[in-house]
């Protein structure tokens, strides 16, 4: 199958650095890039777009909640006119970088807890995806799959490319499970790639309970902030080639096309 594998990248901050996004980029076919709020500065964010450009990779934004000291990861409560507002401004934000360097901005992808509670919660994942359609309804939306920011960005009328993670371990209802929890990250690329080929395998989410959740999925996450993220990209890279599959950027994917 045509499948894409993705990063979260540019999560570095002026003089802290986060993960190795040069050699990511050269396995990756979309960078998900940070845009301020969680992670990323405006340098940052320009030198990831160059790089990815100079690689071949499609970008998207990575929109978070403010939340710098917690790198995104705290729930916050917004209301949905500030909940748009922040998505908006750092999908702009973004959306200009990449027009300075001749690139295009071709998907959205929310990061962290503002993730992981769309995900469940139906009317914060209308407010996202309508605030990613009120900035171009061109753009994709990745969202994990089965969730409700999945369903809420169909119900908008944007492509939406279902999404699951190489690196996580899921709960019975689809959902990740906490990083609070033993587990929830694995931590070998070996266990990310038997993941990775169980759930393509299987045709669906395969939970750590060793439950199948049927669903299709058009992108696999490496989270770039794992201590092992350039090795298991180029594992579950090299995995997947193995089994036949095509790698592609996003916005290549058959199912996405416009």
């Amino acid at each position: 199958m045509d499948i894409n594998l993705n990063a979260d990248l540019g999560e570095s901050f002026g003089a802290w650095r986060m993960g190795d996004d040069a050699a990511l980029l050269r396995i990756v076919g979309s960078a998900n890039v940070a845009c301020g709020f969680h992670a990323g500065d405006p340098l940052v964010m320009a030198q990831t777009v160059r790089l990815a450009r100079a690689a071949g990779v499609s970008i998207g934004a990575h929109p978070a909640f403010p939340d710098l000291q917690g790198f995104g990861r705290r729930v916050m409560r917004l209301g949905a006119d500030e909940l748009a507002a922040v998505v908006v401004y750092q999908v702009g934000a973004l959306i200009g970088m990449a027009r300075t360097q001749g690139l295009a901005v071709t998907h959205v992808k929310p990061h962290g807890a503002m993730s992981n509670m769309a995900c469940e919660d139906a009317a914060m994942a209308t407010t996202i995806a309508q605030a990613v359609k009120s900035v171009d309804p061109g753009l994709i939306l990745l969202a994990p799959a089965l969730s409700q920011l999945a369903r809420a960005g169909r119900a908008a009328g944007l492509r939406v490319a279902d999404e699951v993670f190489a690196d996580r371990a899921y709960t019975d209802d689809g959902n990740l499970v906490p990083r609070s929890q033993p587990g929830a990250v694995l931590d070998s690329s070996a266990a990310c790639l038997a993941h990775v080929l169980r759930m393509l395998d299987q045709g669906g989410i395969v939970t750590a309970s060793g439950k199948l959740l049927p669903t299709r999925f058009h992108s696999i996450c490496v989270h770039g902030d794992n201590h092992h993220a350039v090795a298991t990209a180029a594992a579950v890279r090299d995995g997947l080639l193995a089994a036949g599959h095509r790698l592609r950027p996003l916005p290549d994917l058959p199912d996405l096309q416009g």
